[in-house]
């Protein structure tokens, strides 16, 4: 029998298995609710991409001319689904500050954030942009992409080639690189801050975007646009909250407290500024504030979520379909136009007799639930045979802090995800 190694109490008070680390505390309302892993936050991913997938499908695509009865209603609801890239960003900010917060103190804190990102975003990105090109080139979706769009959006910047006189030929990208401009400079931000002045920064962003927009408005410039120092303000709170989930309200308690003051601040927004259409979009005020009140309530959605224990609607984060759909969202997002287009390719091709969607609520289903069903197929099938291979290149920079000449960081692979209590890990360790 081997001999037992003792790791130091220091080394094993905070183990890290995941971007997260697990803590642990004596009262239920005062332990820290991170978690090495929080699949209810996958769901979220799958509320998201099914918004985009319902508004895309059928509100955006149709609108409500020539629908009656309970068809123009559900197509009417579809029409607020464009708010699910706005829960991307909120999302998407709150997670990827945890991580940098989490991992600020390592040596290789800039190479392995980048070197991660890059394998998890870049492969697919570019799958999807030759993609666009054979299928526009073929024929087979109608849309014209040029090549000044393509190159463009090739480093990330499909959401600003209207500055260039080119229109967006895929929607889609422009969220993308919303989200690409914040990883690049926010790591130099987070590195450079404190907790504090993170969160401090963060809304600073917040107000910038809200007055940008606002003036935007005003001087007759496109308010609604997808620039990034428009749209900044949802991957902003998402900072800030993850910021204030590191100190001290970083309890259930704490975030109890986040989760009612960021519901009841977006209430009052839409209780006050909606009978009197100050959040309307033909509103200065409406164009400022509206995103806020929406990604305010976002911030309560996602702070419900890390109470998963007692939320009152962990039933459906806890559903296993939702988490997967989340867990292969960035494919989802990414192709969900192109299948569409060319679903509509091969019904017109199938009967070119069949009757238009905005007049037949059932062709209009037909046509969502082939294409929902075909890019959930083709995003699964990315996941397995295509992604993965590239994210298991990630193993070679293991999560959390830097414990590269510690012992104990060759017991990390061993240690299960989650690990539920802190006795299991010293058992491993031993």
């Amino acid at each position: 029998m081997g001999t037992t190694k003792k790791i130091p109490w220091r080394k094993l008070r905070t183990i890290y298995v995941s971007d997260s680390p697990i803590t642990h505390s004596k009262t239920v309302n005062s332990e820290p609710f991170l978690r090495a892993r929080m699949p209810e936050l996958d769901s979220i991913r799958g509320i998201a991409v099914l918004l985009v997938l319902l508004y895309h499908g059928f509100g955006f695509a149709y609108g409500l001319s020539g629908l009656r009865g309970i068809g123009r209603l559900f197509v009417a609801a579809t029409l607020g689904g464009w708010v699910g890239v706005n829960l991307f960003f909120v999302l998407s900010g709150f997670l990827i500050t945890g991580i940098l917060l989490d991992t600020k103190a390592r040596a290789d804190y800039y190479k392995r954030f980048y070197f991660r990102r890059a394998l998890r975003i870049l492969p697919l990105y570019y799958a999807v942009l030759c993609l666009l090109v054979v299928l526009t080139r073929a024929g087979l979706i109608n849309r014209h992409v040029s090549w000044a769009f393509l190159g463009l959006s090739s480093i990330y910047m499909a959401n600003v080639t209207e500055l260039f006189g080119i229109p967006i030929q895929y929607g889609v990208l422009w969220s993308l690189g919303v989200e690409e401009h914040f990883y690049l400079f926010w790591p130099i931000a987070v590195r450079l801050l404190s907790r504090r002045g993170i969160a401090i920064a963060g809304t600073i962003i917040c107000i910038m975007c809200t007055s940008l927009r606002s003036l935007s408005y005003v001087l007759g410039g496109q308010a609604g646009a997808g620039y990034t120092w428009l749209v900044a303000d949802g991957l902003a709170m998402g900072a800030v909250l993850a910021s204030l989930s590191r100190g001290p309200l970083g309890t259930r308690a704490g975030i109890r407290n986040v989760m009612w003051a960021a519901f009841a601040s977006s209430v009052f927004l839409f209780a006050v500024g909606t009978p009197f259409g100050i959040l309307s979009a033909r509103h200065f005020l409406g164009m400022a504030l509206r995103p806020i009140a929406i990604n305010l309530f976002f911030v309560g959605i996602i702070s419900m979520a890390l109470r998963l224990g007692t939320c009152p609607w962990k039933t459906i984060l806890n559903l296993a379909p939702l988490r997967f759909v989340g867990d292969i969202s960035y494919c989802v997002y990414l192709i969900h136009m192109l299948v569409f287009e060319l679903v509509d390719h091969v019904l017109a091709r199938l009967n070119p007799s069949l009757p238009p969607g905005r007049e037949h609520i059932a062709v209009m289903a037909l046509r969502f639930f082939a294409a929902a069903s075909f890019t959930i197929g083709l995003a699964a099938l990315s996941r397995r045979y295509f992604e993965n291979p590239f994210l298991r290149l990630k193993a070679r920079f293991d999560n959390g802090v830097d414990v590269s000449t510690s012992r104990s960081s060759k017991l990390i692979g061993q240690i299960p995800s989650p690990a539920e209590d802190l006795q299991t890990a010293l058992e491993i360790a031993r």
